[in-house]
């Protein structure tokens, strides 16, 4: 009788990686396209640009749950191309872990004080 101690993975291939590349693809044309409409509402405005008119296009509720969304994605595009960038060129393990530890705490922080800014408004 043979025993099974957990799966045969393989770390080369065809589909190592793929979820990674499909993410950083997906979250790239959603900040695209959030760019392109923050843009057209920006020349949309008449007169000059303030406060207040910026204040009006992040206003609407919907507006601010489309920005949360980016926010994530945002901060997971950040988070595989950094990884990766730890991963392939840092080769001591202690150092590349406290690089990807750092990193995480980073971008946490700064989405959550974006996400903050952003419900402020």
């Amino acid at each position: 009788m043979a025993v099974n101690y957990g799966s045969k993975r393989s770390v080369v291939g065809a589909h190592y990686g793929l979820k990674d590349w499909l993410a950083q693809r997906v979250t790239a044309a959603l900040m695209a396209l959030f760019t392109v409409l923050v843009l057209a509402q920006v020349l949309l405005v008449k007169g000059p640009i303030g406060y207040e008119s910026w204040a009006h296009i992040f206003a609407s509720q919907w507006m601010k749950v489309l920005t949360f969304v980016i926010i994530i994605a945002l901060a997971y595009h950040v988070w595989v191309g950094m990884r990766d960038i730890w991963m392939d060129y840092v080769k001591p393990v202690a150092v590349r872990l406290v690089l990807q530890v750092f990193t995480m705490v980073w971008l946490v922080g700064c989405a959550g004080w974006a996400i903050q800014v952003l419900w402020k408004v």
